[in-house]
């Protein structure tokens, strides 16, 4: 599968900016958090210690996903001149061909499209079983995809619209 990954110019300065100070002042402020814990002494029973090293950790996990994300990256706005599903797409599915039995979603993720909580769109990755069966498909399409369920899940593409927010 493709490893590219689709981000809004808004979300890539975020990413990057969280990069850059998680694996700059990030990591010494959590580095010094360790040095001071140290000098108090008994590593076993310093909680403070643990805590600090259970953070730098974190911290490490979240420097390695973000250099993957923006290793990755192609930054740019979807071309929505067609009726083609790609992220950061709007598309809307009917279930069964049933018009009355319909979902919209946002092809993509809320954190690489730059979305916070206050943006009530149902988000779903092109990785996910439903994005990756209308991924790069156009409207009217019929595709299937299995659900985790293991069933057979038989939808139609009615809309495909660019995301605002």
């Amino acid at each position: 599968m493709d490893k590219t990954i689709w981000l809004t110019h808004e979300a890539f300065t975020k990413l990057r900016e969280e990069y850059d100070y998680i694996s700059g002042e990030g990591r010494d402020i959590i580095s010094k958090k360790i040095g001071q814990a140290r000098e108090e002494g008994d590593l076993s029973e310093n909680a403070g210690y643990h805590a600090a090293r259970e953070e730098q950790g974190q911290n490490e996990l979240r420097i390695r996903q973000l250099k993957a994300i923006l290793d990755n990256a192609q930054v740019g706005e979807p071309d929505q001149d067609d009726d083609t599903v790609h992220p950061g797409s709007t598309v809307t599915i009917a279930y069964d061909g049933d018009p009355d039995d319909t979902d919209t979603f946002l092809l993509g993720s809320r954190e690489l499209l730059g979305l916070d909580d206050s943006v009530d769109t149902s988000v779903y990755s092109p990785q996910s079983p439903v994005g990756a069966a209308v991924l790069d498909h156009k409207v009217g399409d019929e595709v299937t995809y299995k659900a985790p369920n293991g069933r057979d899940i038989h939808i139609t593409i009615v809309a495909v619209e660019g995301f605002t927010a």
